[in-house]
């Protein structure tokens, strides 16, 4: 019974230690990905690893896809995402994407995007941008978009009050810009991405929802409805003056913060990367989480976005699971070490009882030696 008992304790060290040996790599992963929760660069660096392993054909399979669609810059983003994790990419493939890039780049093309900017305000690249932000500098394109809005609202038809609220925001930077010699342009550049992904549907619901709330604010209704009664854009400085009255700059900061983290991550990641975080983004935090992201990881944020969605950002469910994880792992070296315990605790009672057994033989065979030599002379 008694070695029954120590054999039991030695298979629950047995089993508890191969439990632990697969339980604590998934382990050790959850605890670094809870403790990197508030790092966007360091959470995306964990949750790559993971994917990365999964597919070895991940990398070169987007690339494919990038090119056929058209989108050289992402192609470009997951080639320095492959050279960063010594990732190997065919010759052949490698040099599309240089030719693709190559031609993205070209005069005759940037020309043609810029002027597709300026004359839509619609913006999907580089060159668009600058054409729609050249379009608002000059106040073209945010005059027409509130009085288009402004006249839509006065006239109770379907309003877009988020365009509506950014170009009026828009209008206000831009004296803005003109004040301080091009110090606010980067806001400027900001908001009019922002105006550009909600024309074209790539804006967030989340984020959607919270900057229509926050252009509501920044809005008086009344007087702008009186300002585009009577504005042109054939009139623009009249018509500025008159919404500009209808501005209210106070309300505003949360909007201009929006702008300058998103010009924060187009400086590092270009147009469509900051299109990208605008379309997975449900709040202005995780823009700034995005800012921050393209800040530490440069040209491969797009790739990094592409692969993990909103996850590059922040923990996106899950939470559960990686506690469980860790749950699971203290609860196995818990046994671990309830096992070894007990092992050790049977094993020294089993010694002690032993060592109590020979005592006991040899006082015995003492006594009966001591008796046998009394016996002898009797």
């Amino acid at each position: 019974m008694k070695w029954l008992r120590i054999s039991t304790a030695l298979t629950g060290i047995a089993a508890c230690s191969f439990m632990l040996a697969q339980v604590a790599p998934h382990a050790r992963e959850a605890g670094a990905i809870l403790a990197a929760q508030d790092d966007p660069a360091a959470l995306s660096e964990l949750k790559l690893d993971a994917v990365l392993r999964q597919n070895d054909r991940l990398v070169q399979d987007n690339i494919e896809a990038a090119l056929a669609a058209g989108d050289a810059d992402l192609a470009d983003s997951f080639v320095a995402l492959a050279r960063d994790r010594n990732i190997a990419v065919p010759d052949d493939l490698l040099a599309r994407v240089s030719d693709a890039v190559k031609e993205e780049n070209s005069t005759s093309h940037f020309a043609r995007r810029f002027a597709t900017g300026l004359v839509t305000g619609s913006a999907d690249d580089v060159a668009s941008l600058s054409g729609t932000v050249a379009g608002d500098l000059f106040v073209i394109g945010d005059v027409r978009d509130v009085v288009r809005e402004g006249k839509h609202l006065a006239m109770g038809e379907d309003t877009d009050r988020l365009v509506l609220g950014l170009a009026a925001a828009g209008l206000a930077v831009t004296a803005a810009t003109y004040v301080s010699i091009g110090g606010a342009a980067p806001v400027r550049a900001g908001l009019t991405l922002v105006k550009d992904a909600r024309k074209v549907g790539r804006l967030g619901e989340g984020l959607a929802a919270w900057a229509g709330r926050s252009a509501r604010e920044v809005v008086d209704t009344p007087v702008l409805q009186n300002a585009v009664a009577s504005g042109s854009v054939l009139r623009p400085g009249q018509t500025v003056s008159a919404i500009k009255a209808a501005f209210r700059a106070e309300k505003a900061g949360a909007l201009v913060r929006l702008g300058k983290d998103v010009t924060r991550v187009a400086e590092k990641t270009g147009t469509r990367g900051a299109m990208d975080s605008l379309r997975i983004a449900e709040g202005p935090k995780d823009v700034a989480r995005a800012a921050r992201l393209a800040e530490a990881q440069g040209s491969k944020t797009r790739a990094i976005m592409k692969l993990l969605g909103r996850g590059a950002l922040l923990l996106v469910g899950g939470v559960f699971d990686l506690a469980l994880w860790l749950f699971g792992a203290a609860l196995t070296l818990f046994g671990l070490l309830s096992s070894i315990k007990a092992t050790t605790e049977r094993l020294t009672q089993a010694w002690c009882d032993r060592r109590r057994a020979r005592r006991l033989r040899r006082a015995q065979v003492a006594a009966e030696a001591a008796l046998a030599s009394a016996a002898g002379p009797a």
